[in-house]
């Protein structure tokens, strides 16, 4: 029940298809809550859903939204003209690829808001949006995105559930407990006693000119999202096009992978500094609640760790509440505080450098 009230929006709707597949209802005798499930910390939470819905933190401001949107276009386009105005030389080449890495930054931020459906009410909005930055902005596919981060927020940290620790244990080792598990096993695919260096010349630099180019298009293309695949091709063809008008092809090709690396590096310092360095592990079939809070932590809040992070330094507010506008997260961080404090759970919140030096 708090997953399918986190994850939608229009409820009435989602339920219409829910419907066929309905099994049957528990008998009146039967426990309606699991015994792995915190009874008391479930009911606290739905008291604490409710309080937020009525103080009005899932609506979203627009203005917000529209600025953010306006900010990633200028960058974008400011991007190209440094090349324009001021030729190709060493120099300018390295200010527009730093301006467009920033601009591909916050518009994956801005995809994210987009595919937790929070920055309009209506869904189809939302969803026509989500294609136009994430499918025409950034070259990757919306429903792509959407299959996988549904199965993170689902069960995030949760081995052979959450998609973002598939890299267990052919890349690298996550969690205390599959370390020592490998350990026994003498199980290893990788030096695992020097991933900590490793890292850094891997997984930062080369998930998005490498594993994300290839897995976008497959799953876009094995799954038939056709829409998608056009969206995608504007990008390509906008990309080639406007630079290939200013770059040879080496250059080109070069400009394309170097601000691809410094977009991953940028992504993934971001999106696993919340989760790598909390418990990883099997899903133990755990309520909603105590499934997000023991797999994230948060980052303390400042005017540019919002903006460098997307508002994700509010990791654990944005799990429990997946389609609140991020704006927000600040005036309900109270609040979840409060609730963990009541039930001795612990609501880390790190600085920035820290939270980064937790990953390796």
């Amino acid at each position: 029940q708090d997953a399918f009230v986190a994850f939608h929006v229009d409820k009435v709707l989602v339920s219409k298809y829910l419907k066929p597949l309905q099994i049957g209802e528990l008998a009146p005798d039967q426990p309606s809550i699991e015994p792995t499930k915190n009874k008391m910390l479930v009911k606290d939470f739905r008291d604490l859903r409710a309080t937020v819905e009525k103080m009005g933190l899932l609506e979203p401001n627009q203005l917000f939204f529209f600025l953010h949107l306006a900010h990633i276009l200028l960058l974008d386009t400011a991007a190209w003209l440094v090349l324009f105005y001021f030729g190709t030389s060493l120099m300018p080449f390295i200010v527009s690829l730093v301006v467009l890495t920033i601009s591909q930054v916050q518009a994956s931020w801005l995809q994210h808001d987009l595919g937790h459906l929070s920055v309009f009410k209506k869904t189809k909005w939302n969803h026509l949006l989500h294609k136009f930055v994430m499918c025409h902005l950034i070259g990757a596919s919306a429903k792509w995105w959407t299959l996988l981060h549904s199965q993170h927020h689902a069960k995030p940290n949760c081995f052979q559930k959450d998609p973002d620790i598939d890299m267990h244990p052919f890349l690298f080792t996550l969690g205390k407990k599959f370390s020592i598990e490998l350990g026994i096993k003498k199980t290893k695919y990788m030096p695992y006693n020097h991933q900590h260096k490793y890292f850094f010349i891997t997984l930062p630099p080369l998930l998005f000119p490498t594993y994300f180019h290839y897995h976008t298009f497959y799953i876009a293309y094995t799954k038939r999202y056709w829409v998608d695949l056009a969206w995608m091709l504007t990008f390509y063809i906008r990309f080639f096009f406007t630079y290939g008008s200013l770059l040879e092809t080496k250059s080109l090709v070069a400009y394309y992978f170097i601000f691809r690396m410094l977009e991953s590096s940028w992504f993934v310092w971001v999106s696993q500094m919340n989760h790598i360095p909390m418990d990883i592990y099997y899903d133990n079939n755990l309520d909603w609640v105590s499934t997000q809070l023991q797999a994230t932590c948060n980052v303390e809040q400042s005017l540019f760790n919002d903006w460098f992070t997307g508002h994700l330094n509010f990791q654990i507010e944005h799990h429990l509440f997946p389609t609140m506008p991020r704006h927000n997260y600040w005036k309900v961080a109270p609040l979840v505080k409060s609730l963990c404090a009541k039930h001795g759970i612990e609501y880390q919140c790190k600085p920035l450098l820290t939270a980064f030096a937790d990953i390796v």
